[in-house]
């Protein structure tokens, strides 16, 4: 079966949970002999080139659209101006700038993704058509729901399935000013009606889902996000020192000062005075200003020299990374979809303290490999942190727990043939 998976890039700047599942989909999807290809929309997957390492160039050019969206007069630039906007320097400084992954400002961009045809990108669309012509693909699978205006065009014109993952829309629509909120919502709920199949990696977020976007019971399934558990080297938490751990992209809505704050508060506790804070996932231009009131918030506690940020976010130091913490904390404030960052925590044998939002307490629940608390505040936080802490013996069953369920459960390759399996379904009703 060949398999288009189209990507929202984010230049490699930050730890992007979303974008590493889509490419570890497809991995998985090749090693199971499918002929699965990533191909991505904006900016690049990584900062490592011009180019997707397949080859492929990035459609809908991040910087292109903003030009385009903003002034009327240059939705016909010339050819060659288009190519220099879309190069791969162009894109990757884009990818450093503040706002690129902002929601407020950004509405009437994301409308007009929506509108599909009727959008001022109509052009970057017919181009993505094109290219899917000429692939040939037996399906074709976008990462988010914020893309629901490609899917009427490319079912139109390729006569294939078009399925879309959910994961996380509604942080960025809830994010938008009021006067657009509720309009999106709707236009997503009518685009939605051009679409095969969704694809929640949570059944907490199926339900979000389907209530929001009015999706019929029969178009919705839930598959986990798994990850290749021989990837990863798990080990006991580590506990000279005792460290707590975050990771993902150091801003306020993953929860990043909420944990300092946790941090802080525990600390005062005299029993604590050896544990440290490791952070990193990276950040971008609108993070930088948050992150240093952090830091100030700890140097004015005297804990700096008891902090590691690595500001630099590199996947490759991720081992070492899981093995110099005891457990990891990433309290988003209003919950999430999933959060991969739980599963390469647990696979690597590092129990989790989550809040009781979003999908956590489904993920908890079903590795058994951390607590909840709440309700999502520093004090709560620091109290769940120091129970944990204190308890040695519950650290390592939770470990061993996180790493057994990752192995029987999570694994992407057997997620990977249950989603296989609703392609087919979908693929066998179409005809």
């Amino acid at each position: 079966m060949k398999i288009i998976q189209i990507v929202p890039g984010f230049g490699g700047t930050f730890y992007c949970g979303n974008c590493l599942r889509d490419s570890a989909l497809v991995k998985s999807l090749r090693h199971e002999g499918h002929d699965a290809l990533t191909v991505p929309m904006y900016l690049p997957l990584s900062l490592d080139g011009e180019t997707h390492p397949d080859g492929i160039p990035v459609f809908y050019g991040a910087v292109n659209l903003y030009l385009k969206q903003h002034f009327r007069w240059l939705r016909n630039m010339p050819e060659f101006m288009e190519r220099l906007l879309n190069s791969g320097p162009v894109l990757n400084f884009a990818a450093h700038k503040a706002g690129s992954t902002r929601a407020e400002g950004l509405e009437e961009m994301t409308e007009s993704m929506l509108l599909g045809s009727e959008g001022n990108q109509w052009k970057e669309l017919e181009v993505l058509v094109e290219f899917l012509k000429k692939e040939q693909p037996d399906v074709v699978h976008l990462s988010n729901a914020l893309l629901l205006g490609l899917a009427g065009r490319i079912r139109e014109e390729i006569q294939v399935p078009v399925i879309f993952s959910l994961q996380d829309e509604d942080v960025w629509v809830d994010a938008m000013r009021d006067e657009y909120r509720e309009r999106i919502w709707e236009l997503m709920a009518e685009k939605g009606k051009d679409v095969d199949g969704f694809i929640a990696v949570s059944h907490f977020y199926a339900g979000v889902m389907q209530q929001r976007m009015k999706i019929p019971a029969e178009k919705l399934h839930t598959v986990h996000i798994g990850v290749n558990p021989a990837a990863y080297e798990p080990s006991t938490p580590a506990s000279n020192p005792l460290t707590i751990g975050f990771l993902s992209r150091m801003n306020e809505e993953n929860g990043f000062g909420l944990l300092v704050d946790a941090f802080i508060e525990l600390k005062k506790n005299r029993s604590f005075e050896s544990v440290r804070l490791s952070a990193t996932g990276g950040l971008t231009g609108d993070d930088k200003p948050y992150i240093r009131e952090q830091v100030r918030k700890l140097k004015q506690a005297n804990l700096a020299d008891q902090v590691d940020i690595d500001y630099d976010f590199q996947q490759e130091k991720l081992t070492e990374f899981f093995q110099n913490i005891s457990l990891l904390s990433v309290p988003v404030l209003k919950g999430e979809a999933f959060g991969l960052y739980q599963l390469e925590a647990l696979a690597s044998g590092v129990p989790l303290v989550q809040p009781a939002l979003g999908a956590f307490p489904e993920i908890i629940e079903a590795t058994g490999g951390g607590v909840i608390y709440h309700p999502n505040t520093p004090d709560a936080l620091a109290a769940k942190l120091a129970e944990v802490l204190e308890t040695p013996s519950q650290l390592e069953k939770m470990s061993l727990n996180g790493i057994e369920a990752v192995t029987q459960h999570f694994d992407c390759g057997k997620l990977t043939l249950q989603l296989v399996g609703i392609y087919e379904q979908i693929i066998e009703s179409k005809r």
